[in-house]
């Protein structure tokens, strides 16, 4: 981005693709200008497990994005996911002895909120405010300049494993990539799809990917709850591949090309020419033996996920609605499952706040490339970057918390 501070490019290092996203801010609009994406075999669902070979995918993205958008990519704004990532709910209170509650103070009581015990090995990757309860008034935003005895913060704690952010800090300074920012890809794909009326009422985001499906939860414009399952869309290729006998690579062209995990949407006549292992004949099986194989793997990801949300009380807390987004979700019937396991409306989340290239990005497994583009072009995000070896990796940290006060 060579002399352009208008160019912003979001890295979504994924377990089965790596996608980078060219956005240029024009006035108060982001045009997507160019894209580029490599198969990932470097990450193990969501963590890099072979550096190289992530670093080698990374760079092979980035050059066909900078082919197409026509400049040169020096810097990124990178995603971060994996069963690594807790959050949990915290709660400050400090005294404010009848003055008017200052800049100061809010930042006293955030900090209160999150002097929890963590285990070493972990860190804080972002401390979200919920609301403000100034003295008995609840669900306060901004209290400053407000008179109160005491102030009161909930916040959400976000934190993951030290190692596993480094890695792919790493991974990017030997593609020779600057690292600007890292955030939630959850929470990059929810700004990228979710509307303001989701957020408001409380809405679901399932980022369902290739080897982690990410879930956040987020309800009165902020994030309430977040969770890390395991499972995604590599786990349907593994169970294409056991069961109907076929090398992995042919099980993944199967899904994309045939993929249904609804037995009832297939004709009975409808049949799929599937490769066989060892170089044996290829041969035809009824669609709806592959139907029968996803539907369950399909039912048990949302029912792992629902179980998560009712062991935490939160039943109620989506009126708005479920949105499913990810490289995963293109399968044919996936909605129907999901409406049928929670009991509320899901529709497939697209990203749809840009301009530019917006029909080539206009795919739900383009959803945290374009999330990290908007986060990147918040006016409170500074392309800067503390250096790990010189000033201690948490530094890069230290910028997010007032970018969610004014992206969420």
């Amino acid at each position: 981005m060579q002399g352009n501070e208008k160019i912003i490019v979001g890295l979504d290092i994924g377990t089965t693709k790596i996608c980078a996203v060219v956005g240029e801010m024009i006035e108060n609009e982001i045009n997507v200008i160019g894209v580029g994406s490599h198969p990932s075999t470097g990450l193990r669902k969501g963590t890099v497990v072979n550096i190289e070979s992530t670093v080698d995918a990374i760079k092979k993205a980035v050059e066909e994005a900078e082919l197409m958008a026509g400049c040169d990519i020096s810097s990124v704004y990178v995603g971060i996911a994996g069963n690594h990532i807790k959050g949990l709910n915290s709660h400050g209170i400090i005294a404010i002895k009848g003055r008017e509650i200052t800049d100061q103070d809010v930042e006293r009581v955030i900090d209160a909120a999150k002097a929890v015990a963590i285990p070493t090995d972990r860190e804080i990757l972002h401390v979200i405010p919920q609301e403000f309860i100034v003295d008995d008034m609840e669900s306060i935003q901004n209290p400053v300049g407000m008179t109160a005895i005491r102030l009161e913060a909930k916040v959400h704690i976000v934190t993951g494993a030290v190692s596993s952010a480094r890695n792919i800090v790493k991974c990017c300074n030997k593609a020779g990539l600057e690292v600007c920012d890292i955030a939630l890809e959850s929470l990059a794909s929810g700004i990228a799809v979710l509307t303001d009326e989701e957020k408001e009422l409380g809405c679901i985001i399932a980022d369902m990917g290739g080897g982690t499906t990410d879930m956040a939860l987020f309800k009165d414009n902020n994030l309430k709850f977040i969770y890390e399952l395991t499972l995604g869309g590599h786990n349907l290729t593994n169970d294409i591949s056991i069961g109907l006998r076929t090398p992995l690579p042919e099980a993944e062209k199967i899904k994309i090309n045939h993929g249904t995990c609804m037995p009832a949407n297939v004709r009975s006549s409808a049949t799929i020419e599937v490769p066989a292992v060892g170089g044996r004949e290829p041969k035809k099986l009824s669609k709806g033996i592959l139907a029968e194989i996803l539907e369950p793997r399909v039912e048990e990801i949302f029912s792992l996920l629902k179980k998560e949300l009712f062991a935490n009380g939160l039943e109620n807390a989506f009126p708005a609605g479920f949105v499913l987004t990810g490289g995963s979700v293109v399968l044919d019937g996936i909605t129907e499952i999901a409406e049928s396991v929670f009991n509320v409306p899901v529709r497939i989340g697209e990203p749809n706040k840009i301009g530019g290239l917006k029909d080539i990005v206009r795919n739900p497994a383009y959803a945290t490339g374009v999330g990290l583009v908007i986060f990147g072009s918040s006016a409170t995000c500074q392309k800067t970057f503390v250096d790990m070896e010189t000033q201690g990796f948490a530094g890069i940290f230290n910028k997010m918390k007032q970018w969610f006060k004014d992206i969420i």
